[in-house]
């Protein structure tokens, strides 16, 4: 078992030595979602989602980071590691899920129901993730160093993922604007078989769901900063970030977002049977 060392005198970069077994656990279990995801993009060519595969792959290097650091509690490199790629995952899961809802209003050929043209939806909410993934990795990158400069990547990743919540809460409410508004046609059209709208939809609001209460969970964490119970307990993280991400992939994997091609329409009145 790992020992806490000092990085320099007087400082630590771990509260606690990170647990090997529970970094080597999750690291297969995302080791066989992320094969599992890019099988699926490349039996169906949807390379929306390749985002999803990117972020899987950046999990398993962040649980390799965490790793190595059960065993190298003094090298910084790991530490860095650790903290930035598994920062940003999330960010590159919304990214597919922004595109998501374009190609669900596009199918069903609902333009005039969205607050937000469905052919800008991806563009707005795609820059706005770039911009928080920019962000928080800057900041991720300055806490990880040790210095003067941690307390100012704290802030700079409490302001990045404020961004990245601002508007995925915009993103939300665009969502079910879109699907009250939808609701209300007097027509109702019927979808192929392989639409697959209903559960389109469900796996859109589900994972959305899970993202939000990741991010929040992130923003105490760094709030509260080094002294605080999520920072000082290991558990957390596995609980509000690692295992929350995982449902995530598994999710969309399940109900993955193919056949969404536009004529295919579908009445929520369906979707309610």
């Amino acid at each position: 078992m790992g020992q806490l060392k000092e990085y320099k005198p007087g400082y630590y970069l771990w509260p606690y030595v990170p647990s090997l077994v529970t970094a080597v656990f999750f690291i297969n279990l995302f080791v066989i979602v992320t094969a599992a995801q890019i099988h699926k993009l490349y039996k169906t060519r949807q390379w929306f989602c390749l985002p999803f595969v990117i972020g899987g792959l950046m999990e398993v290097v962040g649980f390799v980071g965490r790793a190595i650091a059960s065993e190298e509690t003094d090298q910084l490199l790991p530490c860095i590691i650790q903290s930035i790629f598994l920062l940003l995952p999330p960010i590159l899961f919304a990214a597919s899920i922004y595109m998501v809802l374009a190609r669900i209003i596009r199918a069903a050929r609902g333009e005039q129901y969205s607050l937000i043209s469905f052919s800008i939806i991806t563009k707005t909410f795609v820059w706005s993730d770039a911009v928080s993934f920019l962000i928080q990795s800057t900041g991720a990158g300055m806490m990880a160093t040790g210095t003067e400069m941690a307390s100012a990547g704290r802030k700079t990743v409490i302001f990045g993922l404020f961004v990245q919540i601002i508007m995925f809460s915009l993103f939300g409410a665009v969502a079910i604007v879109f699907y009250v508004r939808y609701k209300r046609l007097s027509v109702h059209a019927v979808a192929t078989p392989a639409q697959r709208w209903e559960q389109t939809l469900k796996m859109l609001y589900l994972v959305s769901v899970l993202i939000m209460v990741r991010s929040i969970f992130r923003v105490f964490e760094f709030v509260l900063g080094e002294d605080g119970y999520p920072m000082q307990h290991e558990w957390t993280l596995y609980v509000f970030d690692a295992a929350l991400m995982l449902f995530v992939m598994t999710i969309y994997w399940h109900w993955y977002p193919e056949n969404l091609e536009r004529g295919d329409r579908l009445s929520l009145v369906d979707m309610e049977s």
